[in-house]
């Protein structure tokens, strides 16, 4: 790509940094946008390098997300702040049922930061995108002083279209529905953790960060009938399922030993102790259905490479407390109560 605009000398992007002129506005950040935010997501709406970006939409209804990201460390096993970045806008639309159509980009940058570093971030955010099929077509760059910040912050919006016929949300799930999860729990949360705090446990702990939305298509042309969608990130799938008691005005009754949990996640939480139900997960989602649907709901999920692990772990019940309670493996049940206090901060 040829730029239009006349720019300085090559930009060191092996030991360069970040300087307060690169979120001036000037010729240095005009410099910085073009050579790596423009190219690295390059697209028709972005190339015109308009303050906005300008597309017909279709008749119907359409949803928007907003999100920002101060994940530490930036880069952990299974991906960084750049493909999360990604992953959790668009499964921010996919809870809705909608299809991504496109994705803004808000960067925080730190005075000092290696621009080796920021590459890096750009180019694993840009991969993430065009392997999603969602565009990044907007953007903004600020710079703030030394000591002012953490490296990278990114704010990331979304917009897509809900389908004719789709009618997902937290409010709709009843008595009676199954509770079901796409795969093992915790996972992004313990390997963040183990990264952060430099745990060495004998088996690698893995994020779980992913784009959901072509699951969740699936999902909704096997079963429409799907009531709820949300994907359990901060707080994990305790905090998730207590949210959508609270908005349907119901009790949720879990299954412990149904629930997918990886042997080294149980592990390491065990050892912290630590409860899985309240880890942080970046590519998993819970969907509420009747009933007389969940097995072929289920059957849908395992069949897609992001629900192998799929499985049923419990169902909607009559409780005007709004309580979410678990059967657990002695037989007793006990009461998963909202996450109290930051398990574990700067999660996503």
């Amino acid at each position: 790509m040829t730029s239009p605009l006349p720019l300085g000398p090559a930009i060191d992007w092996e030991t360069g940094r970040i300087e307060l002129a690169h979120g001036s506005g000037g010729r240095a950040m005009a410099q910085l946008v073009d050579e790596l935010f423009v190219a690295a997501f390059d697209n028709p709406l972005l190339a015109r390098r308009d303050d906005q970006a300008q597309f017909a939409v279709a008749a119907g209804r359409m949803a928007m997300t907003t999100d920002s990201y101060v994940i530490s460390p930036l880069f952990f096993p299974g991906g960084d702040i750049g493909s999360l970045a990604v992953h959790g806008t668009v499964n921010d639309l996919a809870m809705a049922g909608a299809e991504p159509l496109y994705l803004s980009a808000g960067f925080i940058l730190e005075e000092g930061l290696p621009l080796d570093v920021l590459r890096r971030v750009v180019a694993s955010m840009a991969a993430a995108s065009r392997a999603a099929g969602v565009p990044i077509v907007t953007g903004d760059t600020k710079v703030v002083e030394r000591g002012k910040g953490d490296g990278i912050f990114i704010n990331t919006a979304g917009i897509g279209r809900i389908p004719p016929g789709v009618a997902i949300g937290g409010d709709r799930a009843r008595p009676g529905d199954a509770i079901l999860v796409n795969g093992t729990i915790g996972d992004h949360g313990l390997a963040i953790l183990s990264q952060r705090e430099g745990l060495g446990f004998a088996t690698a702990l893995k994020s779980d960060s992913a784009a959901l939305h072509r699951l969740v298509a699936r999902m909704l042309a096997a079963v429409p009938e799907i009531a709820c969608l949300r994907d359990p990130t901060r707080g994990g799938l305790a905090t998730t399922l207590n949210e959508l008691a609270a908005q349907s005005g119901v009790g949720m009754l879990l299954h412990e030993a149904a629930i997918p949990i990886r042997p080294e996640v149980r592990t390491a939480c065990d050892l912290l102790g630590l409860d899985p139900l309240y880890a942080a997960n970046e590519g998993k989602l819970v969907a509420i259905c009747p009933s007389a649907r969940a097995d072929r709901l289920l059957a849908t999920m395992r069949a897609d490479p992001l629900g192998g692990d799929a499985a049923i772990v419990g169902r909607v019940i009559e409780d005007p407390d709004r309580l979410v309670t678990i059967e657990t493996g002695f037989g007793g049940r006990r009461t998963v109560d909202w996450l109290a206090g930051v398990q574990l901060p700067r999660i996503c």
